[in-house]
C-alpha cells in the first residue's frame, strides 16, 4: 500500500549536504516527493510503498552526512499526492529564524586527496573545500546559509563550479564557499616593506618562516602568528615582540606521525587530533626531543594541532617542520580578522603575513582541549565546536539572552525551544574585547531576528557583561556567578536530582559582597544552599594579587607570623611593612575563598614563584611536581559553619620537598570533595576553572571511583567561564 509522509528535522541540518542526502536516499528506495530547506532546518515529504519506510527512517536518523546532526524528526502521515519524481526545491522561509548554524569544519579527507592530485582542477587550490568541510559560521552574515547570505555572496562562480553547486549527486551541491583558481578569492603575500604578490604566495611564506622570522597567516576564523618551531631564536624573539614571557604557544604540525616524533599520546588524544575539529590537544612532550623549551617554559606538555585549512596543508608540505602557531592579536583581546588590524595592532611583531579577500564575518579561535582519566576536557570551546545548539523542551515565550561572565566570555540567547551558545570571545578587559563582545549580540540578533524580551547577567557589579545589561531598558536577572557553573553542567548531563556541586575557579562574585570560588553547595534547578566554602583570606592589593601571587602566601602566613618558618617566609618581602599595613588596616584587602588562589598561593611558596603571567600558570607548575607515589595528604578542620581551615597546610610546605607538598596539596583537594560526598550522600558534579587542572580531576576520577560515586564533568562545555552563560540561561528558564 502506497503511503505519503512530512519530515520536519532540526537541528544542524544546513549547509550539510542534508538536502543532497534525503534525495539520494530518496532515490535509493525508490520514494517520491521533495525537499527542502526551512527556516527551522528541512521539511520532506515522501510517498513510497509501506513496507520501504522503517529502513528509509533508520537511515535518515543514523546515517546521516558528516557534518550534520539531527535533534528531532516530527513525522506525520499525509494524504497522497501521486509525486512522479524525487526532487530538491526552492527553500521555503517564514519571518521566524532558528535554524541552527554549522561550526566551520576542517578540511575533508576527500578534498585533501584533490588537493594533492596534479589532474585535478583543484590542485594545489589553498581554498578547496565541500559540502563537507570548509566554513561555516565564519563566513555567514544571517541565515539561511545561502551564498548570497555569505562573504562568498560576491565572488561569482565560473561555469564549472556552477554546475558542481546545482547537481544533487555532486558533493558540491549547494556548498555555498565552493570555488576554483577561474573563479574563487585570490590568496596574496605581503611584506611590511610594500611588496606583495599572488604568484607562488606561500612559497614567499616559507622562505620568511625559514629565515627565522615572524609572518602570519589567515586562517578560517582570523589569522596565525607563525614561525619556526624548531628555531628557539625565533620563539624568543617572538615571545618579546608580543610580550608573552611564559605563556606557551601551540604547535602546528603537518601529521600524526610527526607529533609523536616529539610528543607521547594516548589514543584518546590521536583520536581528537585526528577528528574534524582539528582542536589543539595538550599532549606530553619528550624529555628529549628538538623542540626548544621555550615552546611552553617550565612545563612537561605543549598544545599540538594539525592543519585544518587547505592553506596548512599545503605550507606544512612546503616547510617538512612543525611551526609555532597562536592567535594573532594583543594579549587578552579577539583573534584579528582583517590584514588591516593585522599591520595595524601587530605590525610590530611580524615581517610578512598571507591574506585572502574572503572576508571573515565572525572570528572564531581555536579549539583547545585535554584529556584526564580518558575524559575531555575542552579549555576553549570555538572553532569546529562552536556555535554550539541545544534543542530544549523548555516552553517559554521569552526570548532570552544571556551574557556570560566577564573572562572567557560567550552569550547564549534562547529562541523557540533552542539554545545557542556562541563560540569563545575573550576577557572583556579592552575596548577591542568589549566591541567584539557587543558584535557577538548583534550576529546572533541577525542571525535569528533576535530581539531580547529578557536579559540574564552575572551577579558582579562591576562586571563588562553585566554593566552592559544595566544599559538596556529590557527585563534583567542576575545570577550568583558558580551556581551558574553548575546549573551548566547539570543541564548537559541531564540532571534533575539535587547535587553536591563544587565549583572551584580564580574569581566570583559572592552572595556576601566577597570573591567566592572554593564552593561545595547542594543544589538543584531552581535553588542553592552553600554548605561548605574555604576560610576567606585577604587579597592585599585586590587584582594586583593576581598576579603577584607571593602576596596570597603572605596574606595566608601572616596570622601564622609567630611560627619561626611563617617569620622567616615573610621577613622575605622587600614590602613587608606596606603589606602588613594592608592587612592589618584592611586597605584594598578584599576577602576571598577562592581555590585557584589557594593554587597560587601553593606556587609561592613551593616554588618560590613570586608573579605568574597567565591564567592557570600556578597549576601547571604544580602539575610538573606532582608525584603519584606520594598518598599522604594534610589533615583538615572544619568549622561548625562549614568553613574549611588550609592555614597548617601552607605552615608544613615550609618544611617539605616541593615533589611532596604539590602532590600533598593536590591529593588534599581531591580528598575534601569525596569526604563531603560521602557526608551529604549525592552526586557530585563538578565545575569551575579549577577543573581545567588535569592532575587535580585525575586523582578527583580516582577516589570518587574508588568510593563508587557518581560524578559529573563537562562534556562538550569547558568547565571554565566560558560555560557561565549557559548556567545562567537555566535559570532563567528554571524560574519563568
Amino acid at each position: 500500500m502506497k503511503i505519503c509522509k512530512i519530515y520536519e528535522i532540526e537541528g544542524i541540518v544546513q549547509g550539510v549536504g542534508f538536502r543532497p542526502f534525503v534525495f539520494a536516499l530518496a532515490r535509493k528506495y525508490g520514494l517520491r516527493g521533495f525537499v527542502f530547506n526551512t527556516s527551522s532546518g528541512v521539511h520532506a515529504e515522501v510517498e513510497g510503498d509501506e513496507e520501504i519506510f522503517a529502513d528509509f527512517e533508520f537511515e535518515l536518523q543514523n546515517n546521516t552526512p558528516p557534518l550534520a546532526a539531527v535533534d528531532t524528526i516530527n513525522i506525520t502521515k499525509s494524504a497522497l499526492k501521486n509525486f512522479d519524481d524525487f526532487k530538491i526545491t526552492k527553500s521555503e522561509y517564514s519571518s521566524s529564524k532558528n535554524t541552527s548554524i554549522s561550526a566551520d569544519m576542517s578540511l575533508c579527507s576527500e578534498c585533501e586527496r584533490e588537493l594533492r592530485n596534479k589532474s585535478n582542477r583543484r590542485f594545489g587550490y589553498p581554498l578547496i573545500n565541500c559540502t563537507n568541510c570548509g566554513p561555516r559560521y565564519s563566513i555567514i552574515h544571517t541565515v539561511p546559509y545561502d551564498r548570497v547570505n555569505t562573504s562568498m555572496g560576491k565572488f561569482k562562480m565560473c561555469p564549472k563550479c556552477e554546475a558542481e553547486y546545482n547537481d544533487p549527486r555532486n558533493r558540491r551541491y549547494h556548498a555555498q564557499p565552493i570555488s576554483c583558481p577561474e573563479c574563487g578569492p585570490v590568496v596574496k603575500f605581503y611584506d611590511l616593506k610594500g611588496f606583495s604578490t599572488d604568484k607562488n604566495p606561500l612559497l614567499y611564506l616559507v622562505c620568511t618562516v625559514k629565515e627565522g622570522r615572524i609572518a602570519a597567516l589567515k586562517g578560517m576564523g582570523g589569522f596565525h602568528i607563525i614561525c619556526d618551531a624548531l628555531n628557539e631564536q625565533a620563539i624568543s624573539d617572538l615571545r618579546e615582540k608580543k610580550r608573552r614571557k611564559t605563556k606557551p604557544f601551540a604547535v602546528l604540525f603537518s601529521s600524526l606521525e610527526m607529533i609523536k616524533e616529539y610528543c607521547d599520546t594516548t589514543k584518546e588524544e590521536d583520536d581528537a587530533l585526528l577528528s574534524q575539529v582539528r582542536p589543539i590537544v595538550l599532549v606530553k612532550k619528550k624529555k628529549k626531543c628538538e623542540l626548544p623549551d621555550n615552546i611552553a617554559p617550565n612545563i612537561d606538555r605543549i598544545g599540538a594541532f594539525l592543519p585544518y585549512t587547505p592553506l596548512h596543508v599545503l605550507l606544512l608540505d612546503m616547510l617538512e617542520k612543525p611551526i609555532i602557531a597562536t592567535s594573532a592579536n594583543i594579549s587578552g583581546e579577539p583573534i584579528i580578522t582583517s590584514k588591516e588590524k593585522l599591520v595595524t595592532k601587530l605590525g610590530g611583531v611580524i615581517d610578512a603575513y598571507v591574506d585572502f579577500d574572503r572576508d571573515i564575518v565572525n572570528f572564531s579561535d581555536d579549539s583547545v582541549l585535554q584529556f584526564a582519566s580518558g575524559q575531555s576536557i575542552f579549555l576553549r570551546v570555538s572553532r569546529g565546536v562552536a556555535p554550539k545548539f541545544f534543542k530544549t523542551f523548555y516552553k517559554c515565550s521569552e526570548k532570552i539572552l544571556a551574557l556570560g561572565a566577564h573572562q572567557k566570555s560567550t552569550i547564549a540567547v534562547f529562541n523557540d525551544a533552542n539554545i545557542t551558545i556562541s563560540p569563545y570571545i575573550g576577557d572583556l578587559e579592552s575596548v577591542e574585547s568589549i566591541e567584539a563582545f557587543e558584535r557577538s549580540i548583534d550576529t546572533f540578533k541577525k542571525f535569528y531576528d533576535f530581539s531580547p524580551t529578557l536579559l540574564v547577567c552575572d551577579k558582579h557589579p562591576s562586571y563588562a557583561s553585566t554593566l552592559w545589561t544595566k544599559r538596556q531598558n529590557i527585563p534583567m536577572i542576575s545570577v550568583q556567578h558558580h551556581y551558574a557553573h553548575i546549573l551548566a553542567v547539570m543541564f548537559e548531563q541531564n540532571i534533575k536530582d539535587e547535587v553536591l556541586g563544587v565549583a572551584w575557579d580564580g574569581t566570583g562574585y559572592g552572595d556576601d559582597g566577597s570573591i567566592w570560588g572554593g564552593e561545595f553547595f547542594i543544589c538543584g534547578l531552581k535553588s542553592y544552599e552553600r554548605r561548605y566554602s574555604f576560610k576567606p583570606f585577604k587579597l592585599l592589593g585586590g587584582e594586583a594579587s593576581i598576579k603577584n601571587i607571593d602576596r596570597i602566601a603572605f596574606s595566608i602566613l601572616y596570622p601564622q607570623k609567630d611560627n619561626p618558618a611563617a617569620a622567616a617566609f615573610l621577613g622575605g618581602f622587600t614590602e613587608k611593612y606596606l603589606l602588613e599595613q594592608a592587612y592589618e588596616k584592611e586597605i584594598n584587602a578584599p576577602l576571598c575563598s577562592s581555590v585557584g588562589r589557594l593554587f597560587d598561593a601553593a606556587c609561592a611558596i613551593i616554588l618560590k614563584q613570586k608573579s605568574v603571567t597567565y591564567d592557570g600558570e600556578s597549576g601547571l607548575y604544580l602539575e610538573v611536581l606532582y608525584d603519584k607515589s606520594v598518598h599522604e595528604r594534610y589533615d583538615t578542620i572544619i568549622s561548625e559553619s562549614g568553613e574549611i581551615e588550609y592555614a597548617d597546610w601552607f605552615l608544613e610546605m615550609l618544611n617539605e620537598k616541593p615533589a611532596v607538598a604539590a602532590s600533598k596539596f593536590i591529593n588534599t583537594l581531591a580528598a575534601l570533595i569525596v569526604d563531603f560526598a560521602k557526608k551529604e550522600r549525592k552526586k557530585v558534579v563538578l565545575g569551575g576553572g579549577v577543573f581545567q587542572n588535569r592532575t587535580l580531576v585525575e586523582k578527583t576520577i580516582e577516589l570518587l571511583k574508588k568510593e563508587r560515586i557518581e560524578f559529573f564533568l563537562p562534556k562538550n562545555i569547558s568547565p571554565n567561564d566560558s560555560s557561565i552563560a549557559l548556567g545562567q540561561m537555566v535559570y532563567a528558564l528554571n524560574h519563568l
